[in-house]
């Protein structure tokens, strides 16, 4: 059944955004009486079905309503300096919603290639990635920060940062304690500065490690969502 995002939905308010609208009708071609599941974006999950068929006004009847679809007992905050190629970065925030993310951040560091990103578009690939997951939730977005800026008010709960630099780093999955609040920093190209790392450090930052092989920025950051959500999953 086909997911579709309206910030605005309430059963009170059973219409489709016409983006979405024109999408159900016109693409999927979907009609009068077929389902179709609707989500707010703040976990509330509609089964319905289409009671007014205008491209323009997409009237629902709405059959059932689950409040908290989705809801978990933990947190991931992944904060990423965005990569040179936008697309990686676009890449990441798509499979760190598909994976399981909260909010992602975006921190400008010394090293840093790229200084500017399209936020309209990076959350248009989020709210893609909620629908093609089939979640409720959409993530937060922060916008481009400078790292000092971001350190200085840190999430609350745990939080790491993942760098290169030489020391003792405990792996992710064994700093992190399971039903956590998580906040993980991961660097540039080229990886934070000695002088960043002892920012981040001195502001109640865990250094940790991803593994034994050197990963790319996009890459790291969906690794360490990957491991906080298996870190999460229970028993099998």
């Amino acid at each position: 059944m086909h997911l579709f995002y309206a910030p605005d939905f309430s059963q009170d308010r059973p219409f489709l955004p016409e983006e979405e609208a024109r999408h159900a009708l016109k693409v999927l071609r979907l009609d009068v009486g077929d389902p179709l599941r609707v989500t707010d974006g703040r976990g509330n999950l509609y089964e319905a079905s289409i009671a007014g068929a205008d491209p323009k006004k997409c009237r629902l009847a709405v059959l059932r309503h689950e409040p908290e679809f989705g809801k978990r007992g933990f947190s991931i905050h992944v904060a990423v300096a965005p990569t040179k190629n936008a697309d990686r970065t676009e890449w990441l925030v798509e499979k760190c919603v598909e994976i399981g993310v909260d909010r992602l951040s975006f921190v400008l560091c010394e090293r840093s290639e790229r200084r500017h990103f399209n936020p309209d578009r990076v959350e248009k690939i989020a709210v893609a990635a909620m629908k093609q997951s089939l979640k409720a939730y959409l993530p937060e977005m922060g916008e481009l920060v400078s790292l000092r800026e971001f350190l200085k008010n840190p999430p609350p709960g745990h939080n790491y940062i993942a760098h290169l630099e030489e020391g003792e780093r405990r792996l992710l999955q064994h700093a992190a304690p399971a039903g956590g609040s998580y906040c993980v920093l991961i660097g540039p190209e080229g990886d934070f500065t000695p002088g960043e790392v002892a920012a981040a450090l001195g502001s109640g930052f865990v250094p940790v490690s991803l593994g034994e092989s050197r990963l790319r920025t996009e890459t790291a950051g969906v690794v360490a969502c990957h491991i906080l959500n298996l870190l999460n999953s229970g028993p099998a």
